[in-house]
């Protein structure tokens, strides 16, 4: 029986890939920081005769810490994990610079140290898997965003939209860096752009923004469904490449700033030395 994780497995495209693996006779292990969505999940699975294969861990991923406690309760029931899904994300684009309870900004903590954390700290139960794989699910082929080297925390120049496009940045540089530093893996770490889908993003927004983006995800956003497919099948036949990328279902190239392998090790080590430090 195959054994999939996935962060931000209570809602939109973590939620659809919890109930596709489920139908499919999988172990699901999905991760949220929301107990009632936990709840909700559990009790759709027992619709689905998969009562004893899905499981929800509750975990604030803005912390290090968690993280850390996270890769520990994996690796304490699962003997390997053949699919890691890295979907955990909550859009911060306005209001006023956060930082976490270690120092962290919120986006920079949650939708990067945590896949940071994650990716490496999981690798050891990946590799027992027979064809083991991480998808993180994030932007790329988006030319939008950069890292801010000298100010990686937004603590002088802060706004949520640099914030969110620096995190996006630093993910494929993740892959890029996780690739290059563990060359004999036999995981595949793809990352992954599923275009725009229709989730529970528009919720984060203010208004009225919140009513104009929910409305062209009504005329423009793909289902979660139908979304959830072109990610299965890359999960389920991953490329035999250690890092590629993907827009839905075109393959990128890795060129340019986002996939440089200089940049992306030195994100690795400079994030290496930040989280170690808590």
């Amino acid at each position: 029986m195959q054994t999939v994780v996935i962060t931000g497995g209570t809602d939109g495209l973590g939620r659809g890939l919890a109930l596709h693996y489920l139908r499919q006779g999988a172990r699901v292990i999905a991760v949220g920081s929301t107990p009632a969505k936990g709840e909700a999940l559990l009790a759709q699975a027992a619709t689905i005769s998969a009562v004893g294969r899905a499981a929800f861990l509750r975990a604030d991923l803005t912390s290090v810490a968690a993280a850390r406690d996270l890769v520990a309760a994996v690796e304490s029931t699962c003997s390997s994990v053949d699919k890691l899904v890295l979907c955990a994300q909550r859009y911060r684009l306005f209001g006023s610079r956060t930082v976490t309870r270690e120092g962290f900004e919120h986006s920079f903590a949650l939708a990067y140290l945590s896949r940071y954390v994650l990716s490496h700290g999981l690798r050891k139960v990946l590799e027992s898997a027979s064809q083991p794989v991480i998808m993180n699910v994030a932007t790329p082929g988006v030319p939008l965003g950069r890292i801010h080297w000298d100010d990686l925390q937004l603590a002088r120049h802060y706004s949520g939209f640099k914030a969110t496009l620096q995190s996006f940045r630093a993910n494929d540089l993740l892959g890029v860096a996780f690739a290059a530093l563990h060359a004999d893996t036999p995981i595949r770490y793809v990352g992954y752009n599923p275009g725009v889908v229709s989730t529970g993003m528009p919720g984060h927004l203010p208004q009225p923004l919140r009513a104009l983006t929910k409305a062209s995800f009504t005329l423009f956003a793909a289902s979660v469904t139908k979304a959830v497919t072109p990610m299965a099948c890359l999960l389920d036949e991953p490329p035999g490449e250690r890092f590629t990328a993907h827009r839905a279902t075109h393959q990128l190239p890795l060129k340019g700033p986002a996939f440089d392998q200089a940049s992306a090790l030195r994100l690795h080590h400079l994030t290496h030395d930040l989280i170690n430090a808590v």
